[in-house]
């Protein structure tokens, strides 16, 4: 493999390439015109633009980024993750073209990619499931009764969803069939596809993952897990490895099983099996990503794997150098995601131009971004600027180094979710382990902060800011608009 295109954008892009670079491998850029500045088409050796900003006329443009690959004689496509990256009719594509795809098969993108199937084909390993339907449901009065049957509350989740995206909680049989019908047409709107079934809802959960590779010599290892229970929107925020809740038994449990979920669809390549754990810790199946995930660095961390070089090493057809009791869990690793997104309402999207901008540094301080000082926040895309990671021989020691990394990290011209995170890793619940995905809910609204007097200071001088300037910005918005105060943001989220 000579020559790789990223089929991809931003900080990804840039990740990818540098692991190309170290491998001697050459890189091809794509970008749309929104990112014709951007650090990814710089460092890359050849740039192709793609059209105009919206991803619709640029970066979903499967067939002319496979058209791109064959006139520079591409011999991989990697697809970072997000856009085409869980396409399955591109995959193929790409591989009708003679082209390696850097990513498992359409055959197990198409079983993982809906629910429902990948219930019915991990069913076979007894993987623990939380209970529910096995299929669709489009009758409301059918779907009331399985309901009832598995018992309130419950889940309604769309098939094909993610990131939060066709899912509604269901407390009480009265609000059944008006949350069925936001679920089904937020799915239909988000996945062109209104197919959704019925969860047992498990009230106080914590989300983990385990990284899986597998290589095309049917040699399966878990790359250990992933803690990622603080998020907002049901979308991840702060993650951390290896979580601070798991025993060895437990580790090990959910690992095997996470192999076996990567047996069940014949899966090749990095992927991610995501579980529940419930308050008496025990584990239920949720959903595979068939790609890399954006939260891939803390296992990079404690394991010293580079997960981008052993895609490709899996996807050029090379066995995995590893068993799995050579895989080490070594210290412990936060990553952030730094947001253009104002925590103080309701971390909605915030647009501007980086005016100021400078990373912090230091020992055990990773900062994987795609901007520069003076670069605008694309209106087209998920509005992440960065991921923060640190390293640290034990939690306390990276928690503490991530407070000291945020407090250096200088960004202005658009709010960022870094006020939240150093709240976040400040609380007594994060810092003690005491915690689940509802943690926004619980701690981080003004009526129910349980912090020390310092956090309340601080809170209390953001919230004063963020109201002056919001004064500011409406103000002037409103002269700009004639009178209008729409915004321009588009939700596209990656």
């Amino acid at each position: 493999m000579k020559k790789i295109l990223i089929a991809n954008r931003g900080e990804i892009a840039l990740r990818i390439m540098r692991t190309c670079k170290e491998m001697g491998i050459a890189t091809v850029a794509v970008y749309s015109e929104a990112d014709r500045k951007a650090p990814f088409v710089k460092y890359a050796d050849e740039a192709v633009l793609l059209g105009p900003p919206p991803s619709s006329e640029s970066y979903l443009l499967g067939d002319k980024i496979i058209e791109v690959a064959q006139e520079l004689n591409v011999d991989g496509i990697h697809p970072g993750y997000g856009f085409l990256s869980e396409n399955a009719e591109f995959t193929q594509k790409v591989t009708d073209a003679g082209i390696t795809f850097i990513g498992p098969s359409p055959e197990a993108m198409r079983v993982m990619g809906s629910k429902l199937a990948a219930k019915a084909a991990v069913k076979e390993y007894n993987i623990p499931l939380v209970p529910g339907t096995d299929e669709a449901i489009t009758d409301i009065s059918e779907a009331k009764q399985r309901a009832i049957e598995v018992g309130f509350p419950i889940l309604v989740k769309a098939s094909a969803g993610g990131g939060g995206k066709g899912m509604r909680i269901v407390e009480r049989v009265e609000d059944f069939e008006e949350q069925m019908d936001r679920a089904v047409s937020e799915a239909i709107s988000s996945f062109g596809d209104g197919a959704v079934f019925i969860e047992r809802y498990v009230g106080s959960p914590r989300h983990i993952e385990i990284q899986i590779l597998a290589d095309q010599h049917d040699n399966i290892l878990y790359l250990q897990e992933r803690e990622c229970s603080i998020q907002r929107r049901h979308q991840k925020v702060i993650e951390e490895a290896p979580s601070c809740v798991l025993t060895p038994e437990i580790r090990k449990a959910m690992g095997e099983a996470a192999v076996n979920v990567a047996r069940s669809c014949d899966y090749v390549g990095a992927g991610t099996v995501e579980f529940l754990l419930d308050e008496n810790k025990n584990f239920y199946f949720l959903e595979m990503n068939t790609r890399l995930q954006v939260e891939h660095p803390v296992t990079e961390q404690i394991t010293g794997l580079d997960l981008v070089r052993e895609q490709i090493n899996i996807a050029r057809g090379e066995k995995l150098a590893y068993k799995q009791d050579d895989i080490p869990m070594n210290g412990h690793s936060f990553e952030v995601r730094v947001y253009a997104e104002d925590p103080m309402n309701n971390f909605l999207p915030d647009i501007g131009t980086l005016s100021t901008y400078r990373r912090p540094q230091g020992l055990g301080v990773r900062v994987d971004d795609g901007f520069e000082e003076g670069m605008e926040i694309p209106i087209y895309y998920d509005p992440m600027i960065s991921k923060l990671i640190t390293f640290g021989k034990d939690r306390e020691e990276a928690r503490l180094r991530m407070l000291r990394a945020i407090e250096d990290y200088e960004i202005s011209g658009v709010e960022t979710t870094l006020a939240f995170c150093k709240f976040a890793l400040k609380h007594e619940a994060f810092i003690s382990g005491n915690f689940d995905t509802n943690f926004v809910k619980h701690y981080f609204t003004p009526d129910k902060l349980e912090v020390d007097a310092e956090i309340e200071e601080e809170i209390a001088s953001l919230m004063a800011v963020k109201l002056f300037e919001s004064d500011k910005k409406a103000s002037i918005q409103v002269a700009e608009n004639g009178g209008s105060t729409k915004s321009n943001w588009k939700a596209n989220r990656m």
